[in-house]
């Protein structure tokens, strides 16, 4: 009994054993699964956490092309209600908003528009490359698109936000190309249209390229301030993008020289039209801090297919004609011709000659005496270079002085002018002074008052004997720096005379700004005064305000009796010309002084 009953209760207890280790069993795999789930949901935070705190969008689709997860920075971007970025939100809905957002009424073309990119979209994620795209969205921002696509077909998008660097990089990009002063083409610019212009000109098609040069614009920086000068050609370019039609084109080249690119033209006739009309509003006064600032423009016109086939020939060409108008007349245009090239040709030559002519002493100065009707004798003679070719022979100063200033020989022959006129002086008697002329280059320069301190020093001739001309447009140049270096000039005791008075200027301004010693009467006032009496009554006036303002009046061009009889006249007793001597060379002087002599006898006799 007892047996049985013990193997009975063995028996019985057996299968509450088997229970307690399955209840133990069971919690244990419920606690690892709690573990498990907890873990997932740490991991799933932390996921969360990370996908809505990257620096960029996220989005990824399945194969369906239905949305499986994005983080807050997608939907930001996007400006995404919170129903279209739950798990499962079709890509076609997605799309269709931003349509809508974009203005799109979802009509039947717009659904097929839709349709046919998200069909574009899928083809290319089929070839299995990443892939990128730019967005501008109606916000203004910028997004580039990278899309990564899946190898189960779906695909991930990463969305960043460029808009601060695509704006800076177009920004660069227009800065390359445009002047941020005026807000026009710069010269690599224009030159590529111009180019892109005459590759796509139909058959029989013409074009214009206007080359603008601002006259005397350097006078506005040195007298107003660079500030002004910058605001002088901010309204430049304004008029002339107000002059020009929609398919022109404006470009800046550098400094104070704009161009023009004027396409679709008829004939010479549109081209000059234009011009006349740049030359009228660019001519017109501008108004800058309360001063009315007046400097004009000169234009030079080439046309295609006329006179070049390509940029290069244009630009070159309208120079060349730009040139010419800068040497004959300003504020106007004029074209082309096959005489410019010519003429340039023996500008380049002549250059060339020129300096050898400086390195070999080719150059030399011939004086011209100048004469006092009253006191009857010589009290000066002015220094004036000259130039014998050893083929062309005598080279005319009109001819190799501006070819010396723009090749930048203009400092070394001036200087040597300077000093070879003191050392030939020095020689003469005390009380003939020498006059040497001084160009816009050489007082530009600065190095002038030291120039001529060293020249008297090395010469010996008194500071009181030396008279510096400057002309009326050197003047303009530069008037704050010129006159600057006329006030160091007047402290070294040296005389300083204005030359040329009356040639294009004429501004009585020029007489109140410097206390000169003398102002000589240009030439093409004397030689008129016989046949006209408004010359005659200008030379008057000219001599007597002269007078008034303590300065001496010289009459430039006697060149007979009577226009020696019309200068004495007016009461400007000191003149010269070749009534008196022509210019000679240093070892004839004497003879011209006797032969002035003479003359002077002659004139008294005749009064």
């Amino acid at each position: 009994m007892t047996s049985c009953t013990t193997t009975d209760h063995l028996h019985h207890e057996e299968p509450a054993l088997d229970e307690t280790a399955l209840e133990v069993h069971a919690s244990s795999d419920a606690q690892h699964l709690m573990a498990q789930a907890r873990r997932l949901v740490q991991v799933n935070a932390r996921f969360e956490v990370a996908l809505n705190n990257m620096a960029r969008g996220l989005s990824m689709f399945d194969a369906e092309r239905r949305l499986i997860v994005c983080n807050g920075l997608y939907r930001h971007i996007y400006d995404l209600p919170k129903e279209l970025t739950a798990p499962g939100t079709p890509f076609s809905r997605i799309i269709a908003y931003h349509a809508a957002r974009e203005g799109c009424a979802n009509t039947v073309d717009d659904l097929n528009r839709q349709h046919l990119w998200i069909e574009a979209h899928a083809a290319e994620l089929k070839i299995g490359q990443t892939f990128t795209r730019r967005q501008q969205l109606d916000n203004g921002r910028i997004v580039l698109v990278t899309v990564q696509p899946l190898q189960d077909g779906g695909w991930v998008d990463i969305q960043e936000d460029i808009t601060d660097r695509a704006l800076a990089e177009e920004r660069n990009s227009w800065l390359a190309r445009n002047c941020p002063l005026t807000e026009v083409a710069n010269r690599f610019h224009l030159r590529e249209r111009l180019e892109e212009v005459i590759v796509h000109m139909p058959p029989g098609g013409r074009l214009a390229v206007h080359l603008i040069d601002l006259d005397y614009f350097k006078r506005v920086n040195d007298t107003l301030g660079h500030a002004a000068g910058d605001a002088v050609l901010k309204a430049v370019a304004k008029r002339m993008r107000a002059a020009v039609r929609d398919r022109d084109f404006v470009g800046r080249l550098g400094g104070d020289e704009f161009a023009i690119v004027q396409p679709d033209i008829e004939g010479l006739s549109s081209a000059t039209s234009l011009a006349d009309r740049l030359a009228k509003v660019l001519n017109a006064p501008y108004r800058v801090n309360g001063t009315d600032v007046i400097i004009g423009a000169s234009i030079g016109i080439a046309l295609f297919p006329d006179h070049g086939p390509d940029a290069d020939a244009l630009l070159r060409k309208a120079d060349m004609a730009l040139y010419r108008m800068k040497t004959s007349a300003r504020g106007r245009s004029c074209v082309f011709t096959p005489e410019d090239e010519a003429a340039l040709s023996q500008r380049m030559e002549l250059s060339s000659a020129l300096r050898d002519a400086l390195k070999n002493r080719q150059i030399g100065l011939h004086y011209q005496p100048i004469v006092d009707i009253k006191a009857g004798r010589v009290t000066g003679c002015e220094a004036l270079m000259r130039w014998h070719h050893p083929l062309l022979g005598a080279v005319p100063p009109s001819t190799f002085i501006p070819i010396a200033e723009r090749s930048g020989l203009m400092l070394a022959m001036g200087d040597w002018a300077l000093n070879q006129a003191c050392r030939d002086a020095a020689g003469w008697s005390q009380d003939i002074k020498v006059a040497v002329n001084m160009s816009a280059v050489q007082l530009d320069h600065g190095g002038l008052a030291h120039s001529v301190e060293r020249a008297l020093m090395q010469s010996g001739l008194a500071a009181g004997r030396l008279e510096i001309e400057i002309t009326e447009a050197a003047l303009v140049s530069g008037e704050a720096r010129t006159l600057e270096a006329l006030e160091t000039l007047r402290g070294l005791g040296v005389r300083l005379v204005l030359d040329d008075f009356g040639a294009g200027f004429g501004s009585l301004s020029h007489l109140r700004s410097f206390a000169f010693d003398k102002i000589k009467i240009d030439q093409c006032f004397i030689s008129e005064m016989a046949g006209r009496r408004d010359c005659r009554a200008i030379v008057g006036a000219v001599a007597g305000l002269a007078k008034v303002l303590g300065m001496g009046p010289v009459a430039e061009g006697v060149e007979g009796l009577a226009e020696l009889e019309g200068v004495s006249c007016t009461g400007c007793n000191e003149m010269q010309g070749f009534y008196f001597s022509r210019p000679v060379p240093s070892v004839e002087i004497e003879a011209a002084l006797a032969r002035c002599a003479t003359q002077l006898a002659r004139a008294a006799q005749a009064s």
